[in-house]
């Protein structure tokens, strides 16, 4: 009972948490200067590949998992 009143409460805390935990706004272009004040525009970083490199690495360390209990267990019968 313990156990699952603690899975509970831990789900419910990393739902809401984005909810709860804002950033902050970003700054305004040029720093708050007239237009051409010599700063350019404020850009966001690029996701791009990153995503792509995260999602195969996910992808293979779930394949040696696997393959790791599958070893293990063709090997005990």
């Amino acid at each position: 009972m313990k156990r699952t009143f603690r899975i509970i409460l831990t789900a419910i805390f990393l739902l809401s948490a984005p909810l709860l935990m804002l950033a902050q706004s970003p700054p305004h272009p040029n720093g708050g200067a007239a237009p051409g004040g010599g700063n350019g525009p404020v850009g966001g970083a690029p996701v791009g590949d990153g995503i792509y490199i995260l999602i195969a690495m996910a992808l293979v360390y779930g394949i040696s998992r696997w393959y790791a209990m599958h070893k293990q267990k063709t090997a005990q019968e």
